[in-house]
């Protein structure tokens, strides 16, 4: 499901732009996910150098400080990732204390994940106490639904985009498979979390309009004081969304993977790391591409329960930047008739490589004992040769 959209049909005027917060503050961006969070991180690290001369920090030596807001969060790392640790949340810590009297910007949305308030008020109370004032960006659950799914599926996910939906949507108490999702985006209640630590006189809500590319990015420099196009976009391939037909793939190579009882840090470095990553890199999606389409009924649900956080957020009391309508509107063109996703022979040939040359690139270690001498103690190089011969053997047989 895609909307139909116009670059500069609602452009953020200079009138509706919030004033500047006071200097000192830190600024926590908590997401949630898919709400523009990697293009802010982006366009933030890229500014890192002359932010200073504004007032402004962004602490950090990465553009996303994931490790460290995972830590705070005590959320596991991505499948077969190395478990992240209180020293990365502690270094962050320090950082941000170290800005002084200047406002410092942090933004994660795994922040996002934390789901009970004594986590919430001890992340608030170490960043600063009552300094620490929360963005939360929104965007419709029609929009978030497929660019979710896909990304559960680069994490090992096995359900199909129906079934997903089903799930998610109809079938109580709609944890599984990710419970993650709906902690994450019932926004009405992860507005609510956050104010009951710091009041919803130090939330902002911004309500995300697609049709203006720019406005999120100006949104952020009103908020810490920058001059007007300070902020510019950073091209990343490498966070697009995979196509249908890519992360169709993807899926039956999970089902695949899981199947055959393969280790977590494989996955991690051949798969993740390797295909997805040198396939999003290397191949954009064309207009040939299927994207992955929302049925009408989940769009409609989804719709709904947008009405209702939209509704709760405003009771909240929280200040709310855009149009809280945008979260409960129906686009024109969801899907009722499933397209044919087809991949494309240079995109897999691409996947392809990508795991060979992480294969290649250096031996996987394992944080687990393994049994016996299977493929969990093979050599990575070694074991692409073993599933290559195999692969041959299948298609012999064929």
């Amino acid at each position: 499901m895609e909307t139909d959209r116009t670059r500069d049909d609602a452009r953020v005027n200079d009138t509706d732009l919030p004033a500047p917060l006071p200097p000192g503050t830190r600024l926590l961006h908590i997401g949630p996910h898919k709400t523009g969070t990697t293009s802010i991180q982006g366009a933030l690290f890229a500014a890192k150098d002359r932010l200073p001369a504004h007032g402004v920090e962004f602490p950090g030596h990465t553009r996303h400080p994931m490790e460290a807001a995972l830590a705070a969060v005590a959320r596991p790392a991505m499948m077969g990732d190395a478990a992240p640790t209180e020293q990365h949340w502690s270094k962050l810590v320090q950082q941000v204390r170290a800005a002084g009297d200047r406002t410092a910007v942090v933004s994660s949305e795994f922040f996002a994940d934390a789901d009970d308030d004594e986590t919430i008020a001890r992340i608030v109370e170490q960043l600063g106490g009552d300094r620490v004032h929360v963005l939360v960006t929104l965007r419709p659950l029609a929009r978030i639904m497929p660019s979710q799914w896909q990304q559960y599926v680069q994490n090992g996910l096995r359900m199909g985009y129906g079934d997903w939906l089903e799930h998610m949507l109809r079938k109580a108490p709609y944890e599984q498979p990710n419970p993650s999702f709906w902690r994450r985006h019932r926004h009405d209640r992860l507005v609510g979390r956050w104010a009951r630590a710091v009041g919803p006189e130090r939330i902002t809500v911004v309500v995300v309009d697609d049709r203006d590319r720019g406005g999120l990015m100006r949104t952020f420099e009103a908020l810490l004081g920058l001059p007007a196009q300070f902020l510019q976009p950073v091209p990343d391939t490498a966070n697009r969304s995979l196509t249908l037909a890519e992360t169709e793939m993807l899926r039956n190579l999970n089902k695949e993977f899981r199947g055959n009882g393969l280790p977590d840090e494989l996955y991690s470095r051949l798969v993740r790391n390797g295909a997805v990553m040198h396939m999003k890199n290397t191949c954009s999606p064309t207009p040939r591409d299927v994207k992955i389409p929302t049925p009408r009924w989940a769009v409609e649900a989804a719709a709904g329960i947008g009405a209702e956080m939209a509704d709760a957020i405003t009771r909240t009391g929280v200040r709310v930047l855009g149009d809280p309508a945008l979260l409960s509107a129906v686009p024109k063109s969801a899907q009722e008739r499933p397209q044919e996703p087809l991949i494309a022979p240079e995109v897999a040939a691409q996947a392809l490589y990508g795991a060979l040359a992480a294969a290649a690139q250096a031996p996987v270690r394992h944080s687990s004992a393994a049994k016996a001498r299977t493929v969990h103690q093979t050599s990575s190089v070694e074991l692409v040769k073993v599933l290559g011969h195999r692969c041959l053997k299948k298609l012999g047989r064929r």
